[in-house]
């Protein structure tokens, strides 16, 4: 399926742009991770919507706030080393987090995020990032049972932000099951 910039623009209420620079990317990254069925994308654009701001944001905002310094050190995250709180900040639409993240999309995407973390800057890696992770995380099989609470306690460690991840959810399910409806009708006609 393809996520089109006007079903971005409808979800997120972002510029056109926006969308358009984002549309193809989060497709393509789609497409690679089997998230192919109007539940699937719907609960990935719901969840990486949030965690961007609206696709605004591909790299945490660091303060350094309270909760951020708590990087440092964390052995559950694999920050081992000084600096790694902030070397490996949120990245990515999906906001990878932590030393052991970063090592594990390294391995899967064939790129040196660790010695380069600012990589998952880059427009094509951010989205592919977040999808890399939905796959491990197995969370396509959440997203066929509708389970966004499970979902974003996976992503984010809690339930920041749920009620918008809910509701960009829902609106991206109506646009995807509109077009998939659409299609079906085109595709009859032709028949």
């Amino acid at each position: 399926m393809q996520i089109t910039a006007q079903q971005l623009m409808d979800v997120f209420g972002i510029p056109k742009a926006r969308a358009e620079k984002w549309s193809p990317l989060v497709t393509w990254a789609c497409r690679c991770f089997e998230i192919n069925s109007p539940l699937r994308i719907a609960a990935f654009v719901a969840q990486v919507g949030h965690e961007s701001g609206r696709l605004r944001y591909v790299k945490e905002i660091w303060g350094p706030m309270p909760w951020q310094q708590r990087y440092e050190g964390r052995i559950d995250l694999g920050n081992t080393e000084p600096g790694d709180g902030k070397r490996f900040m949120g990245r990515g639409l999906i906001q990878l987090t932590g030393r052991n993240n970063y090592t594990a999309a390294s391995r899967a995407l064939g790129i040196d995020f660790v010695n380069a973390p600012h990589l998952l800057e880059q427009p094509g890696l951010v989205a592919m990032s977040a999808a890399w992770f939905w796959d491990q995380h197995a969370l396509n099989d959440l997203a066929d049972v509708g389970d966004m609470r499970r979902i974003t306690r996976i992503i984010n460690g809690g339930y920041n932000g749920l009620e918008e991840r809910m509701a960009f959810y829902e609106k991206a399910l109506a646009c995807l099951q509109a077009s998939a409806q659409k299609a079906a009708g085109e595709q009859a006609d032709e028949l």
